[in-house]
């Protein structure tokens, strides 16, 4: 996987999305731009699902089950 943080990512994505939309490009640069935001979209896809892992995991840690509260 690339070394890009998540905000590096949105970042290029907003530029790409913004070159599309007030630039006349031709199609082949059209290609790789649309290729090279469809790799950032799941890199970025990529590091929000493993965070959410991570926080739900810790939630879980510090949140006490049902068969544990003490009544």
């Amino acid at each position: 996987m690339e070394k890009i943080n998540y905000e590096e990512a949105i970042e290029e994505l907003e530029q790409i999305v913004s070159d599309i939309e007030n630039e006349g490009i031709s199609v082949d640069e059209l290609s790789e731009k649309v290729k090279r935001a469809a790799k950032l979209i799941r890199l970025c896809k990529t590091k929000l699902y493993k965070t959410e892992e991570e926080v739900n995991k810790v939630l879980q840690e510090i949140t006490p089950s049902d068969n544990n509260v003490e009544e």
